[in-house]
């Protein structure tokens, strides 16, 4: 077996390989570049089926990649991505690798920040954050350590909350207020007994 011909498509990060005179594959000039291909030179089937997969693991890293572009992700999410996309388990596993190495991906981090967002700029309670995260695929040992570190702030966050909505209310009995004040936080995510604590610190 013989590289015959090597061809540049429109797409000029990508070229055509040509096997024996007939088109064989079309590659990233990354991988050619990579495997130092060139026109004349003889190959075997094992040789072809190496840059072939090099070329699939360079696809499932640039598809991650461009995935990470628009905000950080957990391992879960890439992984749910690129097999919805269709990218083999080894080519997923290889690729997570690549993006613990280069820390693109770092569930401990990414749910350190999402806790602070969450919590500061949108107001939520953490039982709500805990369960978002953990859809997103947190392990319960990051969520115990980072739920550790936040619970102290959530009564004084919870309370702030109560007394920005409270004067939209201020028509209402002190039981509807409690009845409607209880309900927003818990629709904030906030556990009954912080609730229960910040009702009874404004109301009585």
């Amino acid at each position: 077996m013989k590289i015959t011909k090597i061809e540049s498509q429109k797409n000029k990060e990508r070229v055509n390989i040509y096997i024996d005179d007939s088109f064989a594959f079309g590659l990233s000039s990354e991988i050619s570049y990579k495997y130092d291909l060139k026109e004349d030179m003889t190959v075997s089937q094992e040789w072809v089926e190496n840059v072939l997969k090099s070329e699939e693991l360079n696809k499932g890293k640039n598809y991650a990649l461009n995935l990470l572009s628009y905000r950080w992700k957990t391992e879960k999410e890439i992984i749910d991505r690129m097999s919805e996309k269709g990218y083999e388990k080894e080519i997923i596993e290889n690729t997570v690798l690549y993006l613990k190495d280069q820390n693109l991906i770092n569930d401990r981090r990414f749910a350190e920040i999402y806790f602070e967002e969450k919590s500061k700029l949108n107001g939520l309670g953490i039982k709500r954050i805990r369960y978002e995260l953990s859809m997103k695929g947190i392990s319960k040992e990051i969520l115990e350590e980072v739920v550790n570190e936040e619970s102290d702030e959530e009564f004084e966050r919870a309370l702030e909350l109560a007394n920005k909505k409270i004067s939209s209310y201020k028509n209402d009995s002190k039981e509807k207020i409690y009845r409607k004040l209880g309900g927003y936080l818990q629709r904030k995510g906030y556990s009954y007994d912080c609730i229960r604590n910040v009702l009874n610190k404004i109301l009585f």
